[in-house]
């Protein structure tokens, strides 16, 4: 279930609190009724379920409500609602009472979250199963209210059936929340600088090659001093609007000598620096240390060098207001990032923010940065006229995609606020998904069964020309607007928009059964089509079962933490077990099922993590083992991969790699491991990188290479024809052997 953890986690963005006389509105007893529906509800998840108003079953009052799963599909619904204030206080408890019929593959339960990542909970392994009568819950967080910008509770159904809550409570160390102290955060002067909300009046000259120097080198000083000045770090100012102060200034700058006086004094206006008595290099087992070359190499003046140099030497140490680490995992939290949201054109110069914010964050926090296929040095200076010289939104989502490529990384990719690039892919679809097979493009599937037979094309025939233009030259065309850890991933996702159009017709050439062909493809919106991403599931179906010679398959697409005793127990006397990772994982495993696999503590991984206090150092961090069941299976143990196993379903593939007698087998991985962090840029766009770094227990790196299988074994165009699946034939083959 940990993924419904992270839809939760992930839903609602911090927008602060409403005033304290809102909490006498609250609906936490559901009484309130507003066109026969909850009042002050936010709802989101599946469209599989419902959610209403119940006068028959209730535990108080007139009315509770219900959340209800009317497909036949297994997914979540929630329910949420935000509390009005932050409280001065050290814990605060959520309950209320549950009722339930026959809720199976999940759970019903409450679930809580504090803001911005500060607490969350949501019953996951402890919710209610069945059918049940009414019966009390509760969440218990600690509270932290200095760093807590909002506080959100609910209820959730998980899987199938129906749920009842009624009689929501919160309370504040034992306090109702009406008799709760409520805790006013003192505004910092960052967040209390409103000057550029509207547009940062600054206005460009023609670039040439002095002033791109100066604006490369400025982006550079101005990140430096982000993530070190003590100042800075202590939220005494908003760092974008004074980029957007001292722009003016600095564009009329003549010469070089005129341009580093105007960068010292910039630097000495902060403040002299504190002697810093904790600052300290790198330790020896660094994997990656601070590059701070380009202070001595740019052709800057020496005492601008020296001050940097010092601001170095008297960094800050400790908590900064732009950066932190999350608990545990030690990815990085981009934290106090504004997005402009409400501007989607940004002016040059939040245009110029956007590249020189991203720029730094992956200089400084990005743990792959060494992988990419460019010096990160050069690219700040490469896209600065992609940026400036943008003249609309479409280019710059365009420009913004092209730089979050530039790090090589699958998690990152434009994920919020690329509307005019998806205008520009179109909402239609064609019926049918097709795949790179042997370097071509081939029908694999069709998302509708019934639509196949109105299609022209079918399963194995091969594309060859897109509205009259060549397959491989679309490709050679779009693959710098398709970020990606490898080759393999890159196509993956070109694929799923290689048929995709704004008009309801396509033209297409292809290979039928050796026949050039030429047809318009009828396309539909997505709504009509039963679509997947990556691949394909059915929530209705177990994720194991026995094969022909006493072989047992799991599929991780549909694994819940549920089905794990009782796969232990059915395939114990089974000659093999095959793991199919070809998938996101459903469920999180690699322990729970790992440990049926090793008689012995396995190592199978370790991470690097990255340091405000010392930004660009990334140290080794080890990580967890996998640790003995006490009935270890005795049979072979084979891994199915290929480019749609990515970061969950690549880690958990490292995992069972480690376990005696297995074997991984298919082609390599998306190469994008380890927890992601999020970032935001100017114009509501929204991106993310792979946060730590992940590595084997030897040291070997996983990201951009991917887990790479045993024994490669790769689709064909005739095993698409026949409908076979090669690659779990061969699994099967090799544990017959």
């Amino acid at each position: 279930m940990k993924k419904f953890a992270a839809i939760l986690f992930c839903f609602f963005s911090v927008t602060g609190y409403s005033q304290s006389s809102e909490k006498e509105k609250l609906n936490l007893d559901f009484e309130q009724i507003q066109n026969g529906f909850p009042a002050r509800l936010e709802v989101f998840g599946s469209n599989n379920y419902k959610i209403y108003s119940d006068s028959l079953q209730v535990k108080s009052g007139k009315y509770s409500v219900v959340i209800e799963n009317t497909g036949s599909g297994s997914d979540y619904k929630a329910l949420a609602i935000n509390l009005p204030d932050n409280y001065a206080g050290k814990v605060i408890r959520l309950s209320g009472y549950i009722k339930t019929e026959n809720v199976t593959d999940g759970y019903a339960g409450l679930w809580m979250r504090i803001d911005p990542q500060a607490g969350f909970d949501n019953m996951n392994g402890r919710g209610a199963k069945g059918t049940t009568g009414w019966q009390r819950y509760e969440i218990t967080l600690p509270l932290q209210p200095e760093k807590t910008k909002a506080i959100v509770v609910g209820g959730m159904l998980v899987g199938k059936g129906k749920m009842w809550l009624d009689q929501l409570q919160v309370t504040i160390d034992g306090k109702a929340l009406a008799e709760a102290p409520t805790y006013a955060r003192q505004l910092l002067p960052a967040e209390k600088d409103l000057e550029f909300d509207k547009g940062s009046r600054v206005t460009f000259l023609a670039l040439n090659q002095q002033l791109t120097d100066n604006l490369e080198l400025l982006g550079k000083v101005w990140g430096f001093l982000k993530y070190h000045h003590p100042a800075i770090a202590k939220g005494n100012y908003q760092w974008d609007y004074e980029l957007f102060r001292f722009l003016p200034a600095y564009l009329a700058a003549r010469n070089h000598e005129d341009r580093d006086r105007l960068l010292i004094t910039w630097i000495e206006k902060y403040g002299s620096l504190p002697a810093c008595t904790k600052c300290s290099p790198a330790p020896e087992n660094a994997i990656l240390t601070p590059d701070h070359s380009w202070i001595s190499s740019t052709g800057i003046s020496a005492p601008l060098q020296t001050l940097l140099n010092e601001v170095y030497t008297h960094r800050n140490q400790g908590g900064n207001y732009y950066i932190g680490l999350h608990p545990n995992v030690q990815n990085p939290d981009f934290t106090n990032e504004k997005s402009y949201e409400d501007m989607p054109y940004p002016d040059e110069g939040f245009r110029l923010l956007t590249l020189y914010r991203y720029w730094n964050m992956i200089a400084y926090f990005f743990p792959n940065k060494h992988l990419t296929d460019k010096k990160w040095d050069t690219v700040l200076r490469e896209y600065i006229p992609v940026f400036l010289n943008a003249k609309n939104e479409l280019e710059y989502e365009l420009a913004a995609v092209q730089l979050i490529g530039e790090i090589n990384d699958t998690h990152a990719n434009l994920w919020g606020g690329g509307n005019k690039i998806s205008e520009l892919k179109g909402k239609y679809y064609a019926p049918f998904k097709v795949e790179f097979i042997e370097d071509k493009i081939v029908v694999t599937d069709f998302y509708n069964p019934e639509l196949a037979g109105h299609d022209p094309l079918k399963e194995g025939d091969i594309i060859t020309h897109i509205r009259g233009k060549a397959v491989e030259t679309i490709i050679d065309s779009v693959k710098s607007y398709y970020p990606s850890s490898n080759r393999a991933a890159m196509l993956r996702d070109i694929s799923e928009d290689l048929l995709r159009s704004s008009k309801d017709t396509l033209r297409v050439k292809y290979l039928s059964e050796g026949w050039a062909k030429e047809k318009d493809v009828v396309l539909y919106e997505a709504d009509r089509l039963n679509k997947y991403h990556w691949y394909k599931v059915s929530k209705e179906e177990k994720c194991f079962k026995f094969l022909d010679g006493n072989i047992g398959y799991i599929t991780l697409a549909n694994i819940s933490a549920e089905d794990i005793p009782e796969i232990k127990k059915q395939f114990k006397n089974t000659k093999g077990i095959i793991i199919d990772i070809r998938n996101y994982p459903s469920a999180f495993v690699p322990f729970a099922l790992g440990s049926y696999f090793t008689d012995q503590p396995a190592d199978f991984v370790k991470f690097t993590c990255g340091n405000p206090d010392n930004p660009g150092e990334f140290t080794f961090r080890e990580g967890a083992k996998i640790t003995p069941d006490k009935n270890t299976y005795k049979g072979k143990l084979v891994v199915l991969v290929n480019e749609k196993s990515q970061s969950q379903a690549e880690y958990t593939a490292m995992a069972f790699r480690s376990t005696k007698n297995s074997l991984i087998i298919g082609s390599t991985t998306a190469g994008a491991d380890g927890n992601v962090s999020t970032i935001v840029l100017p114009g509501g766009l929204t991106t993310m990188i792979s946060g730590i770094g992940v590595y084997y227990p030897d040291g070997t790196e996983t990201q951009r290479v991917g887990i790479v299988p045993d024994v490669v074994v790769r689709p064909t165009i005739e095993g698409i024809k026949n409908g076979k699946d090669e690659v779990l034939q061969k699994a099967v083959d090799l544990i017959r052997e």
